[in-house]
C-alpha cells in the first residue's frame, strides 16, 4: 500500500441518508475500502413523508454482496443517539460520520408555512447536531474522529424559494466551524462540503444532459479523503461537483474607520460607502481573532478570545 493511499479498514463510518443518491455512493465507497458501514436512513420521500426500512437494508445487502460490512439504522436523525448506537452495538466503536440526509420544502418566503420551515430545519440542522453529537464523545475518549457537514450552495449565496433550506445549509456550516476549533485538540476534524449532484432532489430541475455530468461518483472522493487518517485540515468549505472541487473562505474588506471617541453618524457612513465596499486590500480572515483584533485596532484596546 502507498503512503498516500486511503483505507478504511477497521474504521467504522455512519454514513445518513444512505440508502439513496449520494449516501448510497459515499456508503459503497467507504465499504469498498474496507469501511464497516452503518446505512442509516427514514426511507422518507424527497419531501419528508413516510418511512421504509428496506431502505437502507437493500444498501447494506448491495454492500454485503461485494463482500462488505455494513448494517442498517432507519431511525431518523431526530434520534441521533440511535444512530450512533446502531454502530457500536454492531461494531464497538464509531470513527466518522457523514451527515447528508434531508429532503425539500420549497417554497417562497411568504407562502412558507412554518412546518415546512421547522421541519427541514430540524432535520437537516438539528439531525446533524444529534448524530454528531451522539458520536462526539466516542470520538473524544479514542482521540480520533472526522465529521462532515453537507452545506449547499442555496446557504452559501441563497436561492429563491428555498429560505428554509438554505438557513439550515449554512447554520451547518457555523455549527461545523465551531466544533472544528472544539475537535481539533482531540484528533476530531470537522469540514463541510457542499455538493452539487444528481438525485431525487435535482432531477426535477435540471435536464437529463446536465443531470448526467452531475455524478454521485464525482463527490464522494472530497468525502472520503476528509474522513481519512491522511487528511489533516479542518473548518474548511468545499464545494464539489461534476469533477470540480474547490475551497471557499471569506473576505474581509479593509473597511473604513471612524473615531471611537467622536463617534460617527450614518450620513458620515454614506459618504464613506465606497471604504466598507472595497476589496482592493481585502484580508482572509480564518477565525473571530481577526475581527476581534481590527476592532480592538480602532478602539485602542486588545481584544481576544480566551481559548478553551
Amino acid at each position: 500500500m502507498s503512503d498516500n493511499q486511503i483505507d478504511f479498514t477497521d474504521r467504522v463510518v455512519v454514513v445518513t441518508g444512505g440508502g439513496n443518491g449520494l449516501g448510497k455512493c459515499y456508503a459503497m465507497e467507504f465499504a469498498k475500502r474496507g469501511a464497516k458501514v452503518v446505512v442509516n436512513d427514514l426511507g422518507g420521500t424527497g419531501t419528508g413523508a413516510g418511512a421504509d426500512q428496506i431502505v437502507a437494508q437493500k444498501v447494506v445487502s448491495e454492500i454485503q454482496a461485494m463482500g462488505g460490512t455494513a448494517v442498517a439504522n432507519s431511525d431518523s436523525v431526530l434520534e441521533g443517539d440511535k444512530v450512533v448506537q446502531t454502530a457500536l452495538d454492531a461494531f464497538g466503536r464509531v470513527d466518522a460520520v457523514v451527515n447528508n440526509a434531508g429532503f425539500l420544502r420549497d417554497g417562497s418566503f411568504h407562502k412558507m408555512t412554518e412546518a415546512d420551515w421547522d421541519l427541514v430545519l430540524k432535520v437537516h440542522l438539528y439531525g446533524s447536531f444529534a448524530v454528531t453529537r451522539a458520536a462526539w464523545p466516542y470520538m473524544r475518549d479514542q482521540g480520533f474522529g472526522r465529521v462532515v457537514m453537507t452545506a449547499s450552495g442555496a446557504g452559501i449565496y441563497g436561492n429563491f424559494g428555498q429560505a428554509n433550506y438554505a438557513a439550515a445549509k449554512l447554520g451547518l456550516h457555523g455549527l461545523a466551524q465551531t466544533l472544528a476549533h472544539e475537535g481539533r485538540a482531540k484528533g476530531i476534524l470537522v469540514n463541510t462540503i457542499a455538493p452539487v449532484a444528481a438525485s431525487r432532489l435535482t432531477s426535477t430541475v435540471m435536464p437529463p444532459e446536465v443531470l448526467e455530468g452531475l455524478k454521485p461518483e464525482y463527490v464522494s472522493p472530497l468525502v472520503l479523503l476528509l474522513c481519512s487518517e491522511n487528511h489533516t485540515e479542518t473548518g474548511q468549505l468545499f464545494e464539489v461537483g461534476g469533477g470540480w472541487i474547490a475551497r471557499i473562505r471569506w473576505q474581509q474588506s479593509n473597511g473604513a474607520r471612524f473615531d471611537s471617541d467622536e463617534g460617527f453618524s450614518a450620513e458620515e457612513l454614506s459618504a464613506r460607502w465606497d471604504e466598507v465596499q472595497n476589496f482592493d486590500s481585502a484580508q482572509t480572515p480564518s477565525d473571530i481573532s481577526s475581527t476581534l483584533q481590527a476592532v480592538g485596532e480602532n478602539i485602542g484596546v486588545k481584544i481576544g478570545v480566551a481559548p478553551q
